[in-house]
């Protein structure tokens, strides 16, 4: 977090995860909106240089990222979000590092079958996911007369798209129905 938006500190930032997470070129799209720092030279050539596409909102199209609009609505729901402007710009930092941290590491995520971020990153997603079937399962076992259809599904979500189209919808379902 810096006082100003600028090209260049957001090519470090872009740069600096790249590196960190072992971005492959043409691995990663890069969405954002439709802001200076994001569009200018040096973060397209940054973007280039890592061969990560950029891709950008349209013209008063407000839902172009779903998952960045979520994120603001949840950051602006959290009980702790200030009412008040921030003293300085370390205040602003600590509450946003305490956010980042709860955001990845504590909240589940219903769009990836309630799961922490942190845990499908890590590769710790299935080995959860499996202990809930089982635990539903044996739950079905135990009174099957409380279930009246199948149990929630428990299968790891393997891909998540950016607004997706019916037809990338059905390809979804029919892949995990085969899993």
């Amino acid at each position: 977090m810096h006082e100003v938006e600028d090209a260049s500190l957001a090519a470090i930032l872009i740069r600096q995860a790249a590196f960190r997470e072992g971005i492959e070129p043409a691995q990663l799209v890069l969405h954002s909106d439709d802001g200076g720092p994001l569009k200018g030279a040096t973060m397209l050539a940054t973007l280039q240089w890592l061969g990560i596409v950029p891709s950008f909102s349209r013209p008063r199209v407000s839902d172009d990222n779903p998952y960045s609009e979520a994120l603001f609505r949840t950051v602006k729901y959290r009980p702790e979000y200030p009412r008040k402007p921030f003293e300085d710009l370390e205040a602003a930092r600590r509450w946003v590092e305490n956010f980042v941290g709860w955001y990845n590491n504590e909240h589940r995520h219903s769009g990836i079958r309630f799961v922490t971020p942190s845990q499908k990153h890590s590769g710790h997603e299935n080995e959860i996911l499996e202990q809930r079937k089982e635990v539903y399962r044996q739950a079905r076992e135990k009174n099957p007369a409380r279930w009246s259809g199948s149990t929630r599904n428990w299968e790891a979500i393997e891909v998540v798209f950016l607004n997706p189209s019916k037809r990338q919808d059905a390809q979804v379902v029919t892949q995990q129905a085969s899993a």
